[in-house]
């Protein structure tokens, strides 16, 4: 049994913008893994692309900033604070992924203050790398 947080008790992030549907690995303000499942029945499906449907990269780049999100707001040091974009480096799109797919979100932190910070995560479905990004956060008061 995963005794893990849910992403929905961590994130202020709602349906059909919680892009994480459980945590299977966590170590709080270092690292994080997730797992989100692709039904098809996603809004984003219908129009990218009728009868080719493909999950978008900036979602998945938008997973990996959700993943280690989590792992920030579990850290005590974090509480009250609500992690921003401040920008998105190196990021690549390896593969198509599609209804039906399984991703593990893994991110690792790495420089933080109590104002910013950076990690970098990659998607994997199957195995396989799909997305691989660094980011960078600014805390913002929750």
């Amino acid at each position: 049994m995963n005794s893990l947080p849910a992403p929905i008790d961590l994130l202020p992030h709602r349906p059909p913008f919680l892009l994480v549907d459980e945590l299977i690995e966590m170590d709080a303000g270092v690292s994080a893994t997730g797992r989100w499942r692709l039904t098809g029945d996603e809004y984003f499906f219908a129009g990218h692309f009728p009868g080719r449907p493909t999950l978008p990269g900036v979602l998945m780049c938008e997973s990996i900033a959700q993943v280690g999100a989590c792992a920030l707001l579990a850290d005590e040091r974090f509480v009250g604070k609500l992690p921003l974009f401040g920008g998105l480096d190196n990021a690549r799109f390896r593969r198509q992924v599609v209804p039906g797919d399984e991703l593990t979100i893994e991110v690792e932190l790495g420089r933080l203050s109590a104002r910013a910070g950076k990690g970098s995560g990659r998607v994997l479905v199957d195995g396989d790398v799909a997305t691989s990004c660094d980011l960078m956060f600014v805390f913002a008061d929750a």
